[in-house]
């Protein structure tokens, strides 16, 4: 949800949408104080776009910059966006890294645009725990990550293309992700449980992904020791 404006005279205005940002295409009247509005984008034939945030985290932002925006922040950061990595490159990239598998596809600076629930979809396609290491997954492993995420990025992308406007999470058509307590679809024979978090729900089917272990839930985990 990063999206780059480029005008005249090498200017961009760099907008990052997050959870809860929008753009939303003005009609005639524009309000003084819009609801949620944190910036206005006036155009030379007076149609206007209005940035607006929802919700509470307040992460959404705006970066006016010169030049190349891919050197400058928040893009300046990010690593090979994730419709762009070959399996060569995920593969290296998954051998430096020695964390939980569904926090590295997270990560902006691993792989560029995988949120949530892509990464709850794709670890689900590939058949891997959640949990897994990426480091230590084998070579198999991480070929079946790869053909995961081309998958569900094709998937999602064919769908969010017949929206007018940005749909809810749980609208999306997923096959673990907010379907917790659900049956799995894929195997027919398990249903979807999920690991608790703050700020995020990790999704996933025990007998698809973990050999029919019951991860401990983040919430429940001082129950279970």
């Amino acid at each position: 949800k990063l999206l780059v404006l480029r005008f005249s005279d090498d200017l961009n205005v760099t907008v990052h949408l997050m959870q809860g940002g929008r753009l939303k295409l003005e009609g005639d009247k524009r309000p003084n104080k819009p609801a949620q509005g944190l910036a206005r984008l006036i155009f030379s034939d007076e149609t206007s776009l209005l940035f607006t945030e929802a919700g509470t985290e307040r992460k959404a932002g705006l970066w006016i910059t010169q030049g190349d925006p891919g050197t400058k922040a928040p893009l300046s950061h990010l690593a090979s966006d994730a419709t762009e990595i070959s399996e060569a490159d995920l593969a290296k990239v998954l051998s430096q890294k020695s964390a939980r598998i569904h926090g590295v596809l997270r990560d902006q600076r691993i792989v560029a645009g995988l949120g949530r629930m892509l990464a709850n979809e794709i670890i689900h396609r590939a058949k891997i725990s959640p949990f897994a290491n990426s480091k230590k997954l084998s070579p198999h492993q991480v070929s079946a990550l790869y053909q995961a995420l081309q998958a569900s990025l094709e998937h999602h992308l064919l769908f969010e293309r017949t929206l007018d406007n940005i749909g809810k999470s749980d609208e999306r058509p997923t096959l673990v992700h907010n379907k917790a307590q659900e049956p799995c679809l894929s195997c027919v024979s398990d249903t979807i449980r999920s690991v608790e978090y703050q700020r995020y729900t990790i999704y996933y089917c025990p007998t698809c992904q973990t050999n029919g272990k019951i991860l401990a839930d983040n919430t429940t985990s001082k129950f279970l020791k």
